[in-house]
């Protein structure tokens, strides 16, 4: 199994990227990822002012999956996230939902103990989670630095990214250049102060293609639903486009007319927020797998 090493890393996706690694599809991998602050912080004396901004929100690769073709679905399968033992959260003045009530800038080093996080003598249950994936953006996207999210993921900050999902995401480029960064021990929807409980980590990845398939958004599936991912300069961007697309899979998918996709929409499907900190903000649509399988839905495409 190959080990990606987490001084391997990139601060902006873009369409053409230099690889690090070159892997086949079916291989496992191992990726070190580092932190948001790239590990700059160890410490509740640190002024955060003072650390080095160029280093934020690092992502570990890019790694070439041979055979990945524009027009297909690159399969990314989560198998395990090892975590430290320690993670930091921070709220800064301006930043997060209430960035403006802020009245000083402070930093929080939480011990984590057999499962949980402690905060302030709180046991809080850990559930280790990907803030930042993707792949190479298309051209006529541009560049997204890795504190992004948009249609090749980037920083989608959600929840459900964690041991057992598996996501798929629109190849772009030759080898679709798959990074990875920002692990959270835990965090809440919204990511409200503007951190989770950021660690870094090891990601275990089984990595597969789907030929001659793609999609709009990144897709999430987990036990129970199939997610679509999509982010906007607003909320109510963000929740036209995974909407519009729920509804597009639902209709294609069952074979409804449009009108009673959408209806579907409303009596079965849940909109939740994944994070509203970002310079996106991003929502994720989940549809009950019981309704239409990840495999028909995507059979479907």
């Amino acid at each position: 199994m190959k080990t990606i090493s987490g001084n391997k890393v990139i601060y902006k996706f873009e369409n053409f990227m230099e690889h690090v690694e070159i892997i086949r599809p079916g291989d496992i991998i191992k990726v070190e990822t580092n932190d948001c602050f790239f590990q700059q912080i160890y410490n509740e004396e640190q002024v955060l002012t003072e650390i080095d901004y160029d280093r934020l929100n690092p992502a570990t690769g890019p790694i070439y999956v041979e055979g990945a073709e524009p027009g297909d679905l690159l399969q990314v399968k989560v198998i395990s996230i090892d975590i430290a033992k320690k993670g930091v959260a921070a709220v800064v003045p301006n930043e997060g939902v209430l960035g403006d009530q802020v009245n000083k800038p402070i930093i929080r080093v939480v011990n984590i103990e057999d499962g949980y996080a402690i905060f302030h003598g709180i046991k809080l249950p850990i559930r280790p989670m990907i803030g930042v994936i993707g792949v190479a953006p298309a051209k006529e996207e541009g560049e997204w630095p890795t504190d992004s999210p948009w249609k090749h993921g980037g920083n989608m900050d959600t929840n459900d990214i964690t041991a057992g999902s598996t996501l798929y995401f629109p190849v772009n480029q030759k080898g679709a250049l798959l990074a990875l960064g920002d692990c959270h021990a835990i965090m809440g929807d919204g990511e409200i102060c503007f951190t989770g409980l950021e660690v870094p980590a090891e990601v275990t990845l089984e990595i597969n293609l789907i030929k001659g398939k793609t999609v709009k958004w990144p897709l999430l599936e987990t036990e129970e639903y199939t997610m679509i991912i999509a982010s906007g300069n607003n909320l109510d961007s963000a929740l036209y486009e995974a909407t519009s697309e729920t509804v597009k899979y639902l209709e294609k998918g069952l074979g409804l007319e449009w009108e009673e996709a959408y209806i579907l929409t409303s009596l079965a499907v849940d909109l939740k927020i994944s994070q509203v900190v970002d310079p996106k903000k991003t929502i994720r649509s989940a549809i009950p797998k019981h309704i239409i399988s990840t495999e028909r839905l995507i059979e479907k495409l």
